[in-house]
């Protein structure tokens, strides 16, 4: 008898114990709560609700104040990966979620595909300070294929110069360059990226350290491939 009233108990422990660990959901805004393990497809990503955001994986909530925390490792894919919290604020309009934080990219949008009870599915979409960038990268990639388009074999045919520019002020580096490429139109393309680059650090209020680097002292070939020395 008295194991029949403890297994009763017991019964009815586990019973309010499910109920009390369900997932609130807010029914007047499906959006606000806790989103994880993310599945990416193509240009989508499907997330599901969850309680808290995972210590050691990608996760994203939203609060009812506007309040958005994204916890990622960031953009290293290197194990042991470190995960944090990347702190903002949210607007939603309709299907789009304005999301804007203090680390890159600093404002970028959602568009919600899907929104229940249990799924987030979101498709990005690029903001203005996105495509900017990719501009400018794609400028950056034009000439790191020029410098690139000759094997380094000889040395004394290779030179250096500076190329963009930090938010805080000073060049972002050093780039090698062949003496057998129309370096005209090389300098003339690392003119181009350094003013774009100060334009965009103003224009979007870009934050960078102050340091100042190493000048090279000269260019050596290394498997057929220009390294700076200093």
């Amino acid at each position: 008898m008295h194991l029949k009233k403890l297994f009763l108990l017991l019964l009815v422990s586990l019973f309010f114990s499910c109920e009390n660990n369900e997932i609130p959901v807010d029914t007047d805004n499906l959006l606000i709560g806790y989103w994880q393990e993310p599945v990416y497809n193509n240009d989508t990503i499907t997330f599901k609700r969850g309680s808290s955001l995972p210590n050691e994986a990608y996760g994203v909530s939203f609060d009812q104040a506007g309040g958005f925390i994204e916890r990622t490792s960031g953009w290293c894919g290197t194990p042991p990966l470190t995960f944090f919290n990347i702190e903002g604020v949210f607007e939603q309009d309709t299907t789009l979620i304005n999301i804007a934080t203090e680390s890159y990219p600093t404002n970028y949008t959602w568009r919600i595909i899907r929104l229940t009870e249990d799924e987030l599915v979101v498709k990005k979409e690029l903001s203005e300070q996105e495509i900017e960038y990719r501009s400018l990268m794609d400028l950056f990639n034009e000439i790191q294929e020029l410098s690139s388009s000759v094997s380094c074999s000889d040395a004394t045919n290779w030179l250096f110069t500076t190329y963009g520019a930090k938010a805080c002020g000073g060049s972002q580096g050093y780039i090698a360059y062949s003496s057998e490429i129309d370096t005209n139109d090389f300098l003339n393309k690392i003119e181009i990226y350094t003013e774009a680059e100060k334009t965009f650090n103003v224009k979007w209020g870009i934050i960078s350290d102050c340091s100042i680097g190493s000048v090279p002292v000269s260019v050596e070939c290394e498997n057929g491939i220009p390294t700076l020395k200093y």
